[in-house]
C-alpha cells in the first residue's frame, strides 16, 4: 500500500518530466501588428484613407499608423510586435474626429494578437 500511495504521489511529476521534449514552440520570422484599423464613411460605408491619420496612444507611447492599401481595402496598422492598452484617434477633414475607448493588444508566446477594428467617421 506504501508504494501504491508513493507512486500516485509522484505521477504527477513523471507525467511532466515526461512531456518537456515534445512542447517545443516554433514561431515564425514574421512581425505582428497588434492594430489593424480598417476607416470607412458612416454613411456611405465607403473605406476613407486618403488624408486620413490614424494615431495610437499607450501610455507616452504614441504612433501615426502606416497606411496599407489594395484594390480593394484599405487599412491602418501598427503597434508592431507591441502589447499594450491603446487610445486609438481617427481624423479627416470634413469628418468628425474618433477617439476610442481603450483597446488592449495581448501577445502569446510567439507574437502579439491582432485586435480587428473598424472606425465609422461622421461627416461634419
Amino acid at each position: 500500500m506504501k508504494k501504491l500511495f508513493l507512486f500516485l504521489a509522484c505521477m504527477p511529476f513523471l507525467l511532466a518530466t515526461t512531456c518537456e521534449e515534445d512542447d517545443e514552440v516554433y514561431c515564425t520570422q514574421e512581425a505582428k501588428a497588434g492594430l489593424n484599423i480598417t476607416v470607412k464613411d458612416a454613411v456611405t460605408q465607403d473605406l476613407l484613407s486618403l488624408g486620413v491619420t490614424v494615431i495610437i496612444q499607450d501610455g507616452l507611447y504614441t504612433e501615426t499608423l502606416e497606411e496599407f492599401i489594395g484594390e480593394d481595402f484599405s487599412f491602418f496598422m501598427g503597434a508592431w510586435e507591441r502589447v499594450g492598452t491603446y487610445t486609438v484617434t481617427v481624423s479627416k477633414e470634413g469628418y468628425q474626429t474618433f477617439t476610442s475607448d481603450p483597446i488592449v493588444v495581448t501577445a502569446d508566446v510567439c507574437h502579439v494578437i491582432p485586435q480587428q477594428i473598424t472606425v465609422e467617421l461622421q461627416p461634419n
